[in-house]
């Protein structure tokens, strides 16, 4: 994804960042509601939505990792700024967030999950371009697609 969004090396690093520690803050989330069978309800969505929060607090107790916590705290920020924690929108959420939130989100779609079955790779790809320029970067979801080799 770097390499086809022609990254620098500082940006290229914090994506492999984002890919192992994105989620680091569900540690503070309790089991319960992480594995919950069927939808979380207001508090269990709330105490899910801390978990960006939590993750950047981690990481910026750790030497060589806090300038990740930016970055962290992003992970579920949106193109069009409907996101959280903070409501940031475009070029303002970090790239490796962006990327980040777009991977993500494809692996959940195509994953069974405990409330739901995966739906087919067709069927993410769909709702990726649907959520284009809303949810997600454009740029990025096009590099998803090409490097998935699913650009249609």
């Amino acid at each position: 994804m770097a390499r086809h969004l022609g990254l620098d090396e500082a940006q290229t690093c914090q994506v492999k960042w984002m890919a192992l520690l994105h989620d680091i803050g569900k540690v503070g989330v309790p089991d319960a509601v992480l594995h919950k069978p069927g939808p979380l309800n207001d508090s269990e969505l709330a105490l899910m939505r801390r978990h960006p929060e939590i993750g950047a607090r981690i990481v910026s107790e750790v030497e060589g990792l806090r300038h990740m916590a930016p970055v962290i705290l992003a992970d579920h920020e949106r193109w069009d700024g409907e996101g959280y924690p903070c409501g940031l929108a475009g070029e303002a959420i970090p790239i490796a967030s962006r990327i980040t939130l777009a991977c993500d989100a494809y692996h959940a779609m195509v994953s069974d999950r405990p409330y739901r079955a995966a739906m087919s790779a067709t069927d993410a790809v769909d709702e990726l371009r649907r959520n284009a320029g809303t949810q997600f970067d454009p740029r990025v979801i096009e590099a998803l697609l090409n490097v998935l080799d699913l650009s249609g």
